[in-house]
């Protein structure tokens, strides 16, 4: 039984000598390496400090003042952040996987990209260890986790615990949020615009007013929620997204097409899907779709490895996580295509030489492309004018004569040099 509330503890103001030596120790310790020493960090007061690309993984924070800290790339896996203040706190690109951070406070903080996969930021009660009682309470009420403000555009948040979190007018902006557990969480007027949201349990969650503008609601479980005067606009649930798999014979006339792809014209038949929702077919991994038609479709989620797209139009089509690893999409026009978190690993998207001295470049102008991954894929040529690559990855890819004219790059990686 816990007692009624009892003064806070006494915060330990610590200098950056200070903390770059317990994080030295930490590191050491956490590399099996002599003298080390695991960070202590509890009720200390480290407002304004720069942990920076330190490693505190499995560190104990709890209850730690970190208000304007600078922690950009920290590793903070499983750490203990139980009801810390990270108020302000400048975390991008942070690894917070599993970490506890129960009651903490993220208000008007920073985790642009950060990873808080299974991260728990459910409420907690703030108790000390008493020698009479046990525990004794150090809050008269349950501290929610708050987030007021915060910005987690981008951030993967799958499989984490906010119940009952208070969130309003924070910015989760292409969060990768699949699994996540929000019930009763409160998020008026939450920017949640492109979050993946499949399989999320949004049960009694408050989003009134939240914008959930192509969001991703697949598979979540929506019992009690409001959504009053909430932006809805191109939302993808169970539902049919235009033409469903009943009305047409998907399969077969996918199977059409490339059979006259593979022979020429001879036999089979060219199919257009534009406006369909092709996500029943789960697969059409290695199929041969050269010049297919699929204006508006959706793809979302399909497995699509080795496909060939040479030449496709596929305007305005939603690929969003699809699996496009090695594909072969030469010359194909995907201008304001949707490609957020899509796997174009070792993909195809240069020209595609159509005779002569001409080539056609594959066109991705004003798509959305954020967290993509297009590492060592060939883009020579291509067009990405006024597209979204934040967060995208271009490690190891081919660039040469890209047009990237007035393209967003934030946290995009491999685009060094590309004007």
């Amino acid at each position: 039984m816990l007692s009624s509330a009892a003064p806070g503890p006494l915060y330990r103001k610590l200098a950056q000598a200070e903390v770059d030596l317990a994080c030295v120790k930490h590191d050491r310790l956490f590399s099996s390496k002599p003298g080390g020493a695991r960070a202590v960090l509890a009720w200390a007061d480290l407002s304004g400090l720069n942990l920076s690309g330190r490693n505190l993984s499995d560190a104990d924070l709890t209850g730690a003042l970190l208000v304007d800290c600078r922690m950009d790339g920290v590793r903070l896996e499983r750490a203990n952040l139980f009801g810390a203040d990270l108020q302000g706190a400048r975390l991008r690109e942070a690894s917070l996987r599993r970490a506890d951070m129960r009651g903490a406070c993220l208000r008007n903080a920073d985790l642009t990209g950060a990873d808080l996969f299974e991260a728990d930021l459910r409420e907690g009660v703030m108790a000390a260890a008493d020698r009479r009682e046990g525990f004794r309470r150090m809050e008269a009420a349950i501290r929610p986790g708050q987030a007021q403000g915060a910005v987690l555009a981008g951030a993967n948040l799958s499989r984490s615990k906010l119940g009952g979190m208070l969130a309003l007018k924070a910015d989760f902006s292409d969060a990768e949020m699949k699994g996540c557990k929000l019930i009763r969480a409160n998020l008026k007027q939450a920017n949640l615009k492109g979050a993946n949201l499949s399989g999320a349990d949004l049960s009694g969650c408050e989003l009134a007013g939240a914008d959930l503008q192509d969001a991703v609601l697949v598979g979540a479980v929506t019992s009690g929620w409001n959504v009053s005067a909430a932006n809805l606009a191109g939302v993808l649930t169970d539902d049919p997204a235009g033409f469903p798999a009943e009305s047409m014979p998907f399969q077969q006339m996918v199977q059409d097409h490339a059979r006259w792809c593979e022979t020429g014209g001879v036999e089979g038949a060219p199919s257009i899907f534009d406006g369909a929702d092709l996500r029943s077919l789960k697969s059409i991994r290695g199929y041969n779709l050269t010049a297919l038609s699929a204006k508006g479709a959706v793809f979302y989620g399909l497995d699509m490895s080795g496909v060939q797209l040479q030449g496709a139009h596929l305007e305005g089509t939603d690929l969003r996580n699809c699996d496009l690893r090695g594909a072969d999409l030469r010359g194909a026009n995907l201008r304001g295509a949707k490609l957020a978190g899509a796997d174009l690993r070792e993909a195809h998207l240069g020209p595609l030489l159509l005779g002569g001295d001409r080539t056609l470049p594959c066109d991705l102008s004003e798509a959305n492309l954020k967290s993509a991954d297009f590492s060592m894929a060939d883009l020579r040529q291509a067009i990405i004018a006024r597209a979204d690559v934040s967060r995208a990855n271009f490690t190891g890819a081919q660039l040469r004569q890209v047009d990237a004219t007035g393209a967003v790059r934030d946290g995009a990686r491999g685009l060094d040099g590309v004007i």
